[in-house]
């Protein structure tokens, strides 16, 4: 592997600009994970037409810290509040809220924040080695292995996600119908536009996501903030662990920075599936498992390093093959679009600055995340109490404004809205955003290709199984499509085969389960 360009990445890193962005995007990161139903996906939406007239090296790293500052974020307001501001940190509440009951607040806070530091630096030191190669390999892909792999992606985040997997395929569904809306590029022919020249281009990929994830996610939010002003902040006492704390989490660190770093190169894994495998297994493997959710500092250290491991290793599949790990991936796929920046194998040779400057940032922001958690807890907590009805109309108007800002088009904002209030409807009835926006990102990617792919096997389909990568790929896309069933299977059969089995006296007890 030739490291100049990795030494030269660092030069883009330390230009002041840069090194500017870098401090914002962590900072602005952490204060998005305090606010609960904010999140990274929401805030890098708001913020993509700011990036318009930011140089697109020193806008992508201003991002990035925004995704990765909020996986910290997130956990003030799980332990301080037993609220998480972020879903990666969910299970963060279990242990940490426990701890801070025990007055022990400053402890779980320095934990996580080691713990992220630990697990994101490793992540990075793999993102760097294992990118290039990655790019490498992708090099070999023609239209048939591009076709399936975008369809694995899809078919990943649907059945892996969180949450029901019926409406995830759902979700998924109804994005790659609306990645068909517009002018048909194979015939030219328009699709779906009802007469409308506004969509003979196709839907905006940008409006989109600021609906669903910005206007849509600062309704939705509205509840959850009300919630959290009524909640009073635990005190944060002394703010760095002991040495004994560091010698428990010392196998966490290790354990979450590799579980973390493999889950997040998946589709569909990421930091929120990321942190509750690494609670899993941190209370798998401990020798005292029952201390787990009444203050176990492993419960803190093994999620928190997961979470920051993935959301650093999700940038590989995005920057080397041109495929979103997760929603917030997808708006970053956006961002590099915008900029004219197609990620993919080609990125690394074509945009080296680009490629190394972000990564490298990468080990400048975790450093300054380490630095400045702890002391601005304090910060963070004030902006708590601010009013939910002063902060979500302001942050509503920044995203409209911004909506019209892309095109000078009220159109747009039209689209933003109807978006929105379709997110909010979708986070009120349990459906998630993240499978229509990555299925609306892939869309595209996977109709053109199969279609290039049906042309170089004259119309057969028993092409893609002649090629061993897309055949491979297909091999996978079969088995995440079975496995959901067969334990669906499994599990409808073990519950008949319980109830049969069980005394008549208790069979109206299992019904009513």
């Amino acid at each position: 592997m030739d490291f100049q360009p990795v030494i030269e990445g660092f030069a883009t890193v330390f230009e002041p600009t840069n090194l500017l962005y870098c401090l914002i995007g962590v900072v602005v990161g952490m204060l998005v994970g305090v606010l609960p139903g904010l999140g990274p996906a929401a805030t890098i939406a708001i913020l993509l037409p700011v990036t318009f007239g930011i140089e697109p090296v020193t806008a992508i790293i201003m991002l990035a810290g925004i995704f990765y500052g909020a996986q910290y974020g997130g956990t003030i307001t799980s332990v301080l509040l037993r609220l998480p501001g972020e879903a990666s940190s969910v299970v963060t509440v279990f242990d940490g809220y426990a701890l801070a009951k025990r007055g022990k607040a400053g402890t779980a806070l320095g934990i996580a924040a080691i713990g992220s530091f630990i697990g994101g630096t490793v992540s990075i030191f793999g993102l760097t080695l294992f990118a290039p190669l990655v790019a490498g390999w992708a090099l070999k892909f023609g239209p048939a292995e591009y076709a399936a792999l975008a369809l694995l992606g899809i078919l990943l985040v649907a059945t892996i996600s969180s949450g029901s997997k019926l409406k995830a395929v759902i979700a998924a569904a109804v994005g790659l119908l609306l990645a068909t809306v517009g002018r048909d590029l194979f015939t030219g022919t328009a699709r779906f536009t009802f007469d409308n020249l506004q969509l003979i281009d196709g839907l905006g990929f940008v409006p989109i996501a600021m609906g669903l994830f910005g206007l849509g996610e600062i309704l939705y939010g509205l509840e959850e903030r009300h919630r959290a002003e009524t909640l009073t902040p635990a005190v944060v006492g002394r703010k760095w662990p002991s040495r004994a704390d560091l010698k428990q989490s010392s196998g966490a660190f290790g354990r979450g920075s590799v579980i973390g770093f493999l889950l997040g190169i998946l589709p569909g894994g990421g930091a929120t599936i990321a942190s509750m495998a690494g609670y899993a297994v941190e209370k798998k493997v401990s020798k005292t498992p029952e201390k787990f959710g009444h203050g176990a500092v492993q419960g803190v250290a093994g999620p928190e390093t997961a979470n920051n491991a993935a959301a650093t290793s999700s940038f590989i599949p995005l920057l080397t093959l041109g495929i979103p790990a997760n929603a917030t991936m997808a708006v970053m796929f956006g961002a590099l679009l915008i900029q004219g920046i197609t990620p993919g194998p080609q990125l690394v040779d074509e945009h080296p600055d680009l490629f190394w400057g972000v990564v490298n940032s990468m080990y400048v922001g975790n450093i300054l995340l380490l630095l400045m958690a702890l002391p601005l807890v304090g910060v963070f907590v004030k902006v708590l109490q601010v009013r939910a009805a002063i902060l979500a109309p302001i942050t509503a108007l920044i995203t409209l404004v911004g909506a019209y800002t892309l095109n000078n088009s009220i159109f747009d904002v039209g689209v933003v809205v109807l978006f929105g209030a379709i997110g909010y409807v979708m986070k009120k009835t349990g459906f998630d955003p993240g499978p229509l926006v990555l299925a609306f990102v892939l869309g595209s990617l996977l109709e053109s290709n199969v279609r290039r792919a049906l042309l170089l096997f004259d119309g057969n389909p028993g092409g893609f199984f002649t090629r061993p990568i897309s055949a491979v790929l297909i091999i996978f896309i079969i088995v995440a499509i079975t496995v959901p069933i067969i334990q669906a299977a499994h599990k409808r059969a073990h519950a008949a085969k319980r109830f049969h089995t069980t005394p008549a006296s208790q069979h109206d007890e299992l019904t009513r389960r």
